[in-house]
Protein backbone atom coordinates (compact mmCIF):
# COMPACT_ATOMS: atom_id res chain seq x y z
CA UNK A 1 0.00 0.00 0.00
CA UNK A 2 1.37 3.13 -1.06
CA UNK A 3 2.15 6.06 1.77
CA UNK A 4 0.25 8.30 3.63
CA UNK A 5 2.79 11.52 2.26
CA UNK A 6 5.01 11.66 -0.79
CA UNK A 7 8.07 10.64 1.80
CA UNK A 8 6.30 7.51 2.93
CA UNK A 9 5.84 6.22 -0.82
CA UNK A 10 9.54 6.77 -1.41
CA UNK A 11 10.54 5.13 1.24
CA UNK A 12 8.40 2.24 0.81
CA UNK A 13 10.35 2.44 -2.65
CA UNK A 14 13.38 2.22 -1.64
CA UNK A 15 12.36 -0.51 0.85
CA UNK A 16 10.76 -2.55 -1.94
CA UNK A 17 13.77 -2.59 -4.33
CA UNK A 18 15.99 -3.45 -1.34
CA UNK A 19 13.79 -6.52 -0.50
CA UNK A 20 13.85 -7.11 -4.25
CA UNK A 21 10.42 -6.56 -4.38
CA UNK A 22 9.24 -5.42 -8.17
CA UNK A 23 5.57 -6.11 -7.32
CA UNK A 24 5.60 -3.85 -4.38
CA UNK A 25 7.40 -1.50 -5.81
CA UNK A 26 5.33 -0.88 -9.41
CA UNK A 27 2.31 -0.85 -6.89
CA UNK A 28 3.93 2.86 -5.78
CA UNK A 29 3.74 4.14 -9.12
CA UNK A 30 0.69 5.24 -10.85
CA UNK A 31 -0.68 2.93 -13.93
CA UNK A 32 0.57 6.35 -16.86
CA UNK A 33 3.37 7.00 -14.77
CA UNK A 34 6.84 7.79 -16.22
CA UNK A 35 10.29 6.62 -14.71
CA UNK A 36 13.40 7.91 -16.49
CA UNK A 37 15.32 4.52 -15.75
CA UNK A 38 18.24 6.15 -17.63
CA UNK A 39 19.28 9.79 -18.17
CA UNK A 40 16.69 10.73 -21.58
CA UNK A 41 15.30 7.16 -22.02
CA UNK A 42 11.96 7.20 -20.02
CA UNK A 43 10.32 3.86 -19.18
CA UNK A 44 6.28 4.94 -19.68
CA UNK A 45 3.18 2.78 -18.31
CA UNK A 46 3.56 -0.30 -15.87
CA UNK A 47 5.12 -3.05 -18.45
CA UNK A 48 7.85 -0.63 -18.63
CA UNK A 49 8.04 0.47 -15.47
CA UNK A 50 8.27 -3.11 -14.41
CA UNK A 51 11.14 -3.96 -17.08
CA UNK A 52 12.92 -0.91 -15.32
CA UNK A 53 12.31 -2.13 -12.23
CA UNK A 54 13.66 -5.42 -12.67
CA UNK A 55 16.92 -4.09 -14.18
CA UNK A 56 17.59 -2.03 -11.07
CA UNK A 57 16.77 -5.17 -8.93
CA UNK A 58 19.02 -7.81 -10.72
CA UNK A 59 21.43 -5.65 -9.32
CA UNK A 60 21.01 -7.36 -6.41
CA UNK A 61 21.75 -3.36 -5.07
CA UNK A 62 21.22 -1.66 -2.03
CA UNK A 63 19.24 1.53 -2.25
CA UNK A 64 19.64 4.31 0.56
CA UNK A 65 18.15 8.14 -0.18
CA UNK A 66 18.03 11.08 1.92
CA UNK A 67 15.11 13.69 1.65
CA UNK A 68 16.02 17.09 0.71
CA UNK A 69 12.86 18.28 -0.55
CA UNK A 70 8.97 17.85 -0.41
CA UNK A 71 6.94 20.51 -1.77
CA UNK A 72 3.25 20.22 -2.08
CA UNK A 73 0.04 21.90 -3.92
CA UNK A 74 -2.92 20.16 -3.27
CA UNK A 75 -3.02 16.65 -4.50
CA UNK A 76 0.50 16.91 -6.17
CA UNK A 77 3.69 16.84 -4.57
CA UNK A 78 7.22 17.38 -5.84
CA UNK A 79 9.97 15.32 -4.04
CA UNK A 80 13.40 15.43 -4.20
CA UNK A 81 16.44 13.68 -2.48
CA UNK A 82 19.72 11.88 -2.68
CA UNK A 83 20.51 8.11 -3.47
CA UNK A 84 22.89 6.06 -3.81
CA UNK A 85 22.99 2.46 -4.98
CA UNK A 86 25.30 -0.22 -4.50
CA UNK A 87 25.07 -3.56 -6.21
CA UNK A 88 26.74 -6.44 -8.40
CA UNK A 89 25.86 -6.63 -12.08
CA UNK A 90 25.92 -9.58 -13.61
CA UNK A 91 29.21 -10.27 -14.86
CA UNK A 92 29.69 -10.45 -10.57
CA UNK A 93 31.12 -6.60 -11.05
CA UNK A 94 30.72 -4.27 -8.48
CA UNK A 95 28.20 -1.47 -9.40
CA UNK A 96 28.23 2.02 -8.31
CA UNK A 97 25.42 4.90 -9.03
CA UNK A 98 23.80 7.93 -7.23
CA UNK A 99 22.20 11.22 -7.88
CA UNK A 100 19.45 13.32 -7.23
CA UNK A 101 15.93 12.94 -7.59
CA UNK A 102 13.27 14.94 -8.77
CA UNK A 103 9.58 13.06 -8.48
CA UNK A 104 6.09 14.10 -8.90
CA UNK A 105 3.55 12.67 -6.75
CA UNK A 106 0.05 12.26 -6.81
CA UNK A 107 -2.95 11.86 -3.71
CA UNK A 108 -5.00 9.44 -4.90
CA UNK A 109 -8.71 9.42 -3.67
CA UNK A 110 -8.06 7.12 -0.65
CA UNK A 111 -5.44 9.59 0.79
CA UNK A 112 -2.25 7.70 -0.60
CA UNK A 113 0.24 8.81 -2.52
CA UNK A 114 1.59 7.38 -5.69
CA UNK A 115 4.22 8.61 -7.60
CA UNK A 116 3.55 10.41 -11.72
CA UNK A 117 6.76 10.67 -12.71
CA UNK A 118 9.91 9.17 -10.95
CA UNK A 119 13.18 11.04 -12.16
CA UNK A 120 16.26 9.67 -10.15
CA UNK A 121 18.73 11.54 -12.35
CA UNK A 122 17.43 14.91 -11.83
CA UNK A 123 18.36 17.54 -14.42
CA UNK A 124 20.96 14.68 -15.85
Amino acid sequence: MAGRTPADTVAQLIAAINRQDVESALALYESDAVLMAEPGKPARGRAAIRAALEGFIALRATLTGETHRAIQAGDVAQFSSTWKLQGTAPDGKPVQMGGTSSDVLRRQADGTWLLAIDNPWGIA
